[in-house]
């Protein structure tokens, strides 16, 4: 039983973190479409919806950051978007 522990705990492969917000939602989007193509072997579908979800984690940690920086902007209250046209 100390094998499956250690397996669950073991990292996935380690791939680069994203430059940025742009890519890893850019690197997101791509791999969603070959999740939703259903040609991908399963063991590629399961590698890819891993990547997916780090990268998922990645941008919503880098929109949550943006935004507490908005709520420090406008003293502590976060306002609602309002386009002018």
């Amino acid at each position: 039983m100390p094998k499956a522990t250690a397996s669950k705990t073991s990292a996935t492969p380690d791939l680069p973190e994203p430059d940025n917000y742009e890519s890893a939602l850019q690197e997101l989007e791509g791999l969603v479409a070959r999740i939703e193509s259903g040609q991908l072997p399963l063991g590629d579908m399961l590698a890819a919806y891993q990547r997916g979800a780090v990268l998922l984690a990645f941008c919503r940690g880098k929109l949550e950051a943006v935004q507490d920086q908005i709520k420090v902007l406008d003293e502590g209250q976060l306002k609602p978007w309002t386009s002018e046209e």
